[in-house]
């Protein structure tokens, strides 16, 4: 019994390349662009006007909650009792959503009303 041994399968020609057309002349370079984040969005909290408030609590809750003195406090509180309402801070989304929780809670403790909103910055 004679065997043959078997044939290797035939491989096609490789294309002739020329040493500088490595990629077939149609090359292209990627460049790295540098990435600009943008700033996060801020939001302003501003305390809303109210018949009922007295408007030293609403000095109060400014200096507590905003780090205001009590003349920046005070000047705060004319502004919301004269335009209906008066931006106590400006804060990233997190900080500025506390600070509301934190004023809402304040106020509904003592048995008032004053409402506190954030709202984003246009820019």
């Amino acid at each position: 019994m004679a065997t043959k041994s078997p044939k290797s399968p035939a491989l096609p020609p490789a294309p002739a390349v020329k040493p500088n057309d490595v990629n077939g002349g149609d090359s292209v370079v990627l460049e790295r662009l540098p990435q600009k984040t943008k700033p996060p969005q801020m939001y302003q909290v501003v305390l809303l006007n109210d018949d009922y408030t007295p408007m030293e609590f609403v000095v109060e809750v400014i200096q507590e909650f905003f780090n205001k003195d009590r003349e920046t406090a005070t000047q705060i509180m004319l502004k919301i009792h004269l335009d209906g309402k008066g931006i106590c801070g400006v804060f990233s989304k997190d900080v500025a959503a506390t600070k509301v929780d934190q004023v809402t809670e304040a106020s509904r403790k003592n048995g008032h009303p004053l409402q506190c909103v954030s709202e984003p910055i246009e820019l």
